[in-house]
């Protein structure tokens, strides 16, 4: 078992934060837009696809670095990342709803809501930016708090 690539999950978490900023401003035009605009639906969905794709490239590389297990879904991986405490049990059971509704997105994405889209995304971004903070917390072995100490020192 070798060790956490932590440049990589770093790269993998930038990603996934700019990638939350761009899906906010969607957010931010409201639902009618979404729904009645096709390039902002059809963006917001990738953008959504590639953040939780990203997240869950971070979730198997720790696992399978960290805790030398190899899990079977994406929402397994979720789940031991929960279980092995790098992020708190209920924030893992969200992310593996987030995997479930990947799924839906890639698999069977001619019976996606897409309402049901803009609501997930409304709900359920703060998890990954939540997802963000406990992994490099968990890599880098700081917190937030202690981050921002060492951001003002320089």
């Amino acid at each position: 078992m070798s060790g956490v690539d932590a440049s990589l999950v770093d790269a993998r978490l930038v990603e996934i934060k700019r990638l939350l900023g761009e899906i906010e401003r969607t957010t931010d035009l409201g639902v009618d837009t979404f729904l009645v605009d096709a390039d902002v639906r059809d963006a917001t969905k990738y953008r959504l696809l590639v953040a939780i794709e990203a997240a869950i490239s971070v979730c198997n590389h720790i696992v399978t670095r960290e805790m030398d297990e190899i899990p079977a879904t994406y929402s397994e991986c979720f789940a031991l990342l929960g279980r092995h405490g790098v992020v708190p049990e209920d924030l893992a059971e969200r992310l593996a709803q987030m995997a479930r509704f990947r799924n839906v997105l890639i698999h069977r994405y001619w019976k996606v809501d897409d309402r049901r889209v803009y609501e997930f995304k409304a709900r359920n971004i703060q998890d990954l930016y939540q997802f963000v903070e406990k992994v490099r917390e968990h890599v880098h072995g700081t917190t937030g708090d202690s981050r921002a100490a060492e951001r003002d020192a320089h």
